[in-house]
């Protein structure tokens, strides 16, 4: 079969190497690609494998739909080279990669031959073998699916994100609610009306997990849901609470200096996620650093939740000017110079909090970057 896989980035990349694994002859498309003229590269092809950053507006994207060419999401491609794997998905608008992550560590402590793929940075495709594969599932990745059925799918929240791609609220929401087609049980949120097994921040735990905030409590009962419904006894549910740390880039205390605490919170990209982590720190003083690149959402909600423990808020970005005409804060431009400023302003007992309620690809090329780099800053 020839197969055109467009997006070259770690999902891209594992994609064509296990299409050519299996014989498949395979054409490479960047995402950049904007020439019109390349339609010709759909010539005799009879499956496109696209990258979750590629929009499904994209001229050969819609090219191939017109043409009657399959087109497949990373994971749609994935879940078929693991026909005999069983699969717990994760989706929602916050929480998905804690989440995910938390599940892989009950799964592990229960003994089973678990992988954690998808969203969370591992290619579904690059999973060879598993019994279980605990799958972060975006609403980008969810665009394309066809075949892919989990066993336990797992809807965390909903809010506005990602508005600059579906152009609304409701198509956000039906890409997202793509992980219910063929689903055997589905977790849903306490309060969405939504069938299935329910659940919240107030549920008993068999344990109470060791990660900070009223959302990551959210967060355990949400896996533990899932687990229960996987038939996980509570014993490992309970160990893996008590003892799994989080995830890099939610709410991660990268440094202290001078009694003053640094937390890392950049992959709250949208402002339902810095919402949560402000509420997390909401009896501290904090210096709160906000803004990056737009994804098209209101800043009112951000700055009702901006309390009086706020000592400073710090704007940086492509962002920063909407976010001063919603919240009062110093236009600081670079996270270099907000985390300098924030660190003058801070006395021993503050945080300095990088929730940027943003994206990042106005100064960063990912989340991961400008957290990195946050990290570096706070500790040098």
């Amino acid at each position: 079969m020839r197969a055109l896989v467009y997006g070259l980035a770690r999902s891209g990349r594992s994609s064509a190497e296990r299409l050519e694994e299996r014989g498949d002859e395979v054409v490479l498309v960047d995402r950049s690609l904007r020439n019109e003229d390349e339609l010709r590269l759909l010539d005799g092809v009879e499956l496109l494998v696209k990258s979750p950053g590629v929009p499904g507006e994209a001229p050969l994207v819609a090219a191939a739909r017109e043409r009657g060419i399959p087109v497949w999401s990373e994971v749609e491609l994935g879940y078929r080279l693991l026909p005999r794997a069983r699969f717990v998905g994760v989706t929602g608008t916050n929480g998905k990669t804690t989440t995910t992550e938390l599940l892989g560590e009950i799964f592990s402590r229960a003994g089973l031959d678990v992988a954690v793929a998808g969203n969370v940075g591992t290619p579904l495709t690059s999973v060879r073998s598993a019994d279980w594969v605990v799958c972060e599932l975006s609403s980008f990745q969810l665009e394309d699916i066809h075949e892919l059925a989990c066993d336990v799918a797992v809807l965390l929240n909903l809010e506005p994100d990602h508005l600059d791609r579906h152009g609304s609220f409701a198509a956000y929401r039906d890409a997202k609610l793509r992980i219910f087609d063929r689903a055997g049980i589905r977790v849903v949120p306490r309060g969405l009306e939504l069938e299935g097994i329910e659940f919240s921040a107030g549920d008993e735990l068999p344990a109470e997990p060791l990660i900070r905030g009223a959302h990551n409590r959210e967060n355990a009962a949400a896996a533990t849901a899932a687990a229960r419904a996987a038939g996980i006894a509570d014993e490992h549910i309970a160990d893996a609470l008590r003892s799994f740390p989080g995830v890099p880039h939610r709410l991660e205390v990268v440094g202290e200096r001078d009694g003053v605490r640094y937390v890392n919170d950049s992959k709250a990209t949208n402002v339902a996620a810095a919402v949560r982590a402000l509420a997390a720190y909401a009896d501290e003083p904090v210096h709160v650093i906000l803004g990056g690149s737009p994804k098209g959402e209101d800043f009112a909600q951000l700055a009702a939740a901006i309390g009086s423990n706020v000592r400073s808020v710090h704007l940086i970005g492509a962002e920063a000017g909407r976010l001063a005409e919603a919240i009062a804060g110093h236009r600081d431009g670079t996270l270099e110079a907000a985390v300098a400023h924030a660190a003058r302003l801070a006395e021993p007992g503050h945080v300095v909090l990088l929730s940027p309620a943003c994206a990042s690809y106005d100064q960063f090329e990912n989340f991961e970057q400008r957290g990195e780099a946050f990290r570096r800053l706070a500790t040098n």
